[in-house]
């Protein structure tokens, strides 16, 4: 996978999207798609072993909670369904369902907690604007499948997610504030000092702005961008192919190596968008959804739906995916 700045090679998904947006998927999904498909993005839920979840919102069970961590009973934590939420909480799966919907039957306090349903599971967010690495390897060994070109074409990733790019500033886009035992000596003084730059005013507004890199190159960060309606994008050549491999993430050129250096595990972003040269199909990872859209041939929409590893449902053209679009769960 390597850059490019050619990027004119995107110009046919521009003339394919609504302008000005609809309100529909095709704000950021091409038309002229014979099918397509709305892929879930997991969920995550969590309960503790043998003990119940405090009451909300905390300020008024705050005994409660010193309590429960006290005993520190395990908790067991897995990845989960759309489906198996909605059967959870008595609502109704379908493909234009909205999260929140899905879980509103859930005692939910705004900003403390996860909606829980009636087995004491406590849930969490899909992730937005990213499908998880091991199901995107399960995505793109589909897609492989279905091009002339899987080892040509193009991928597409939002210039926005954080630290990706550098830029001209007076301090850095993030730190990394190192944990040791014990909070003295150099560890101490590191901590200290990197507390002390974000919050010193006097000296800030004398600082003249330097370069500050980030995760891709400075001749990346400052090179051109696919322009979208709403979207800018950073575009790299290379094919399917090498994402359908289960180690994707450590061949990336934006794999996160500053934060490996601080001893995080290997991770990259997902694909924003992926199109082959052949163009026989798109696919749009759009930083606001919860859910991967893939426009194509029906017969790659067939496979994507019935692989028992996805969560995936054939979607119409035209459907409105916004955040008030779930007319089945009111």
């Amino acid at each position: 996978m390597k850059w490019t700045a050619d990027v004119t090679d995107g110009d046919w998904i521009r003339e394919r999207l609504d302008v000005p947006w609809r309100a529909t998927m095709h704000d950021v999904v091409p038309h002229g798609f014979a099918a397509y498909a709305r892929i879930f993005h997991p969920a995550r839920r969590d309960r503790p072993v043998g003990d119940e979840w405090p009451g909300l919102p905390y300020a008024k069970h705050r005994r409660e909670w010193d309590a429960f961590q006290a005993r520190d009973p395990e908790i067991v934590d897995e990845r989960v369904s759309w489906a198996t939420t909605a059967v959870a909480m008595g609502t109704t799966m379908h493909t234009g369902a909205q999260w929140h919907r899905l879980v509103a039957p859930g005692r939910i306090v705004e900003n403390e907690d996860g909606p829980r349903d009636a087995a004491g599971w406590r849930y969490g967010d899909p992730e937005q604007g990213d499908l998880a690495p091991d199901l995107v390897a399960v995505v793109a060994g589909h897609l492989a499948a279905h091009t002339t070109t899987p080892d040509d074409g193009r991928v597409a990733l939002w210039e926005g997610f954080g630290a990706l790019v550098g830029f001209f500033g007076e301090s850095p886009s993030r730190v990394f504030f190192q944990i040791g035992a014990p909070e003295s000596g150099e560890l101490a003084h590191h901590n200290t000092m990197l507390g002390r730059s974000f919050r010193d005013r006097l000296n800030n507004v004398f600082r003249k702005p330097q370069w500050q890199d980030g995760i891709l190159s400075r001749e990346i960060s400052e090179g051109p961008r696919l322009q979208l309606p709403g979207r800018d994008y950073l575009l790299f050549r290379g094919g399917v192919s090498e994402l359908a491999d289960p180690g994707w993430v450590l061949r990336m050129p934006w794999r996160d190596r500053i934060a490996e250096e601080h001893g995080f595990p290997p991770a990259a972003h997902s694909p924003s968008l992926v199109w082959p040269a052949d163009r026989s199909w798109v696919l749009v990872t759009e930083v606001d959804y919860d859910s991967t859209i893939v426009g194509g041939r029906p017969e790659l929409i067939r496979a994507l739906c019935s692989d028992p590893r996805l969560e995936a449902l054939p979607v119409r053209e035209g459907t409105a995916l916004t955040w008030d679009a779930d007319d089945v769960n009111r």
